[in-house]
């Protein structure tokens, strides 16, 4: 029977003295890999989260969209940090949920991210409502006993 390219090095590993000592060698890195790798019963995660709302009373949610989320959308991007943007508008307001990077310090960042806001804010229409800006955590979930 003939063997393809596969078959063949199987054929060699089998036969080869030196397979149980790689055997040893790659048991041995595993091992040590193992031990370097740090643990944690409950690990600190920092995953800061903002979630911003602005209120347009009497718009419907496509003017909602493109007068105030896709513009603030196009600020917030501006901001260093930011991994993702998620926003959402219904009638009489949008709401976006603004992501950092894990590890992001959460105080410069939502600094940066508001003064960003507030320098455009000339360029929103008359009539919406000064943006609210909330923070949260990846911690930040209920729990009901």
């Amino acid at each position: 029977m003939k063997t393809g390219i596969a078959g063949t090095i199987a054929k060699l590993f089998i036969n080869s003295k030196l397979t149980p000592l790689l055997m040893v060698v790659f048991l041995l890195i595993g091992a040590y890999s193992s031990y370097l790798t740090p643990r944690e019963e409950e690990p600190q995660i920092d995953v800061p989260i903002a979630d911003i709302f602005v209120r347009y009373p009497g718009a419907g949610p496509e003017e909602v969209e493109a007068r105030i989320t896709k513009p603030l959308e196009k600020v917030i991007s501006n901001v260093t940090g930011i991994e993702y943007v998620y926003s959402t508008s219904s009638p009489g307001g949008a709401m976006m949920i603004v992501q950092f990077y894990v590890g992001e310090d959460i105080e410069r960042s939502l600094v940066k991210m508001y003064n960003e806001i507030i320098k455009n804010m000339d360029k929103m229409p008359q009539g919406i409502s000064m943006p609210l800006i909330k923070t949260r955590s990846i911690d930040d979930v209920p729990y009901w006993d």
